[in-house]
């Protein structure tokens, strides 16, 4: 590879000349006394996945590997990985190495002609460094590594370099991150790599197979130049998509010099958050046990329209510290007027638990600390002899409409104060739903608009951020999770000067969009379907047409009192499109009509919609490459329908879907490409991947309720 190699926007060189990167224009920001590299880096590898028999002494090919085991089921051999390219770009230098020394020499140079140490840092993005990072921890001595989860760093610093993960930054696959792209524009190449084919540092690499490694790091190196200039440099780049979002909410919140004060009334003890955490539950996912394997047609889907920030936008929250109830004031009575004029949160027992209705049921065996005798519907609580959980004051409400009881007891009863989110939390809220409503589609504004959609999507996921996280360390090459210090993670919480959210104001909006979406469920009864957060599959929609309507009416008088409270133009409630259309916040919005549907369950469904496209969903399976394989050369959509059924088996190669192994020890040996080169390897650590196949089943408890349903 001749250096100096000029392709587009790139330079390609060799991994050993490092000496020849331009430092013309490279500065550093300083930061807490640390000077940060303003510049935009990425790094990523490819590998190649094998087995080897050491009886035999044979490497096989995943595939040759599965059709031995078809014949000989307990044929074994160990599962090996290596890498056989790494790619570095920074700024506009690329290089390629093809060995793990290549890449230590290479970064020793790096480090010493960017003089890189812990006072000096050279920021590297990968997109997904827990990839990555399997294969170099062993490499290096890391000074600093921060992760949420066993495997799943943030970030890894050694030798002034700081790996941090991309993925995390945009919440977007590498295609979609190209895609979306405004100002450098690179997009991921499709299909130029065969990963099914054996390779080691020797391989040849094609013109089109290097131009598939190195397009990668481009688009991570585009996508950090535009968040460079996004956030003025790049120490003020988030860690993660909810950190973006968070900044900017924060910022507004804090223009308020009152708002701290506000934070201070607003602690927690951690009996309470424990409570808060149990009764936490996200969107409510479901089938109608009566529609369930079969084929409806005539199906209309309605959604809300950004149904969580329209919930935090309309609904009062907790806006006091929790007050615990003693047991001898909770008679029925008093009970009942809490639950009216405060936000509640308790323990419930509740004896001798009957459904009302056949076609839908909405506890979750899973959030239930005692669940005696139970009959369940796909995870959901049909009838119990008794059942404790811990809930909010919605919650109870809506229990009451799908459930009777012989009797309940209640426990840990807290009332916390109703009102509404902070002015400028709200403000911050509609500010956003308002760009991405407005900036769609303007010429000039796809940046902004981009940025407000991926904000708008996130406010909610900032709400419920725990706050008692398990300690995640990295040290003598293993993953360790330490038990968390409640009490003391509680008192940094309330103490937080930085704080400008309530962890209660995310446990009630998940309960008020859970409700939101059961009255439409209560209002179809036996014409609805099936499910999913903020939308409704339904029959008959005619029928409910006029309830639709008085909702949205109901909703938008909701959100205009809000409004006046505040002091907000209406405006932001419903802004305008581009083309002067209103979009309304938080009202039930035409999804679609389908000739044909069917759901084998929560996130299991095909559709063939009006246009006779279909479209598949379920959750683990790549649609993309499944929904060809579901069709085949099927022109009648009966038998493609049918075929989707339980029993199903997707292959692995039509399932997109891959099996991680991680391979902490030590590997070495010879490996043959498919070209028939040898070279040896040796990987400290490694991830062996692999196709896998899925298999679409419903479980012998859910098929048996099922067939109890139908035969009622």
């Amino acid at each position: 590879m001749a250096k100096g190699f000029y392709m587009a926007d790139y330079v390609l060189l060799d991994c050993d000349n490092v000496n020849d990167i331009d430092l013309t224009g490279f500065i550093t920001i300083k930061k807490k006394g640390v000077e940060y590299y303003n510049v935009s880096c990425a790094f990523d590898i490819e590998t190649t996945s094998f087995y080897y028999d050491n009886k035999q002494n044979i490497q096989l090919t995943n595939e040759e590997y599965k059709k031995l085991c078809y014949k000989n089921p307990e044929y074994m051999a160990d599962k090996r990985a290596i890498m056989y390219v790494w790619q570095f770009q920074i700024e506009k230098f690329v290089f390629i190495g093809r060995t793990w020394g290549e890449f230590k020499t290479f970064i020793n140079k790096l480090s010493s002609l960017l003089m890189l140490n812990e006072k000096r840092v050279l920021t590297v993005y990968v997109h997904n460094l827990s990839f990555e990072f399997q294969f170099i921890k062993k490499h290096f001595d890391w000074t600093k590594i921060f992760a949420t989860d066993e495997r799943k760093p943030l970030y890894a610093q050694t030798c002034g370099i700081c790996f941090k993960c991309s993925y995390r930054l945009s919440g977007y696959s590498l295609s979609t991150v190209g895609k979306n792209l405004q100002k450098y524009k690179v997009e991921k190449k499709e299909g130029d790599l065969d990963y099914k084919k054996i390779r080691n540092s020797k391989t040849k690499l094609t013109d089109d197979e290097l131009g598939y490694c190195i397009n990668d790091t481009r688009v991570v190196v585009s996508y950090i130049k535009e968040q460079i200039e996004r956030y003025g440099n790049i120490t003020n780049i988030p860690l993660t998509q909810t950190g973006v979002v968070r900044r900017f909410v924060r910022s507004e919140c804090f223009k308020n010099k009152s708002y701290k004060l506000l934070m201070k009334k607003l602690t927690l003890t951690p009996m309470e958050y424990m409570s808060l955490q149990r009764a936490f539950a996200g969107g409510f996912t479901h089938a109608n046990a009566m529609y369930t394997t079969q084929i409806c047609d005539d199906v209309t889907s309605y959604d809300f329209t950004s149904s969580y920030p329209a919930v935090l936008c309309a609904e009062q929250f907790p806006m006091s510290r929790g007050r615990l109830i003693p047991s001898k004031d909770l008679s029925r009575e008093n009970m009942e007027k809490l639950l009216n004029n405060y936000c509640c949160l308790f323990d419930i027992e509740i004896v001798g638990l009957k459904p009302r209705y056949t076609f839908e049921n909405i506890i979750s065996r899973s959030k239930c600390f005692i669940c005696d005798n139970a009959v369940l519907n796909n995870g959901r609580v049909v009838k119990a002899d008794k059942i404790g959980t811990t809930i909010t004051d919605v919650d109870f409400r809506m229990i009451q409409e799908f459930y009777s009881w012989d009797y309940f007891r209640v426990n840990n009863f807290y009332i916390y104060e109703r009102g509404y989110l902070p002015r400028e939390f709200l403000e911050s809220v509609l500010k956003l739903y308002s760009d991405k409503t407005t900036l769609k589609g303007v010429e000039g504004k796809e940046v902004e608009y981009l940025h407000a959609k991926e904000m708008l999507n996130s406010c909610y996921g900032m709400t419920v951020t725990s706050i008692v996280r398990n300690m995640i360390d990295y040290s003598s090459d293993e993953w360790q999770k330490g038990a968390p210090e409640l009490d003391s993670a509680i008192e940094e919480y309330n103490k937080d000067r930085n704080r400008f959210l309530f962890y209660p104001w995310g446990v009630w909006c998940t309960s008020y969009a859970r409700r939101n979406l059961y009255m439409g469920i209560l209002e179809c009864k036996d014409d609805y379907i099936y499910s999913d957060t903020d939308s409704i599959k339904m029959f008959n929609v005619n029928k409910h047409i006029d309830f639709i309507n008085k909702y949205n009416e109901a909703i938008t008088l909701k959100l205009e009192h809000m409004c006046k409270y505040y002091g907000f133009s209406y405006e932001l409630i419903r802004p305008k499109t581009i083309k002067g259309e209103t979009k309304p916040l938080g009202v039930w919005d035409f999804d679609g009509h389908y000739k044909h549907f069917k759901t084998l369950g929560a996130k299991r469904y095909l559709i063939l919609d009006d246009d006779d496209n279909y479209q598949l969903t379920v959750a683990g399976l790549n649609k993309k490459i499944a929904l060809p394989f579901l069709i085949g050369k099927e022109t009648d959509y009966k038998k493609v329908f049918n075929k989707f059924n339980d029993g199903l088996i997707v292959d692995s190669d039509n399932t997109g879907k891959m099996l991680h192994t991680y391979l902490d020890y030590e590997i070495e040996g010879t490996l043959i490409d498919y070209e028939g080169n040898e070279e040896y390897y040796k990987e400290l650590s490694s991830i062996h991947l692999e196709d896998a196949e899925y298999s679409l089943s419903l479980t012998g408890a859910y098929i048996d309720y099922l067939l109890g349903v139908r035969m009622a």
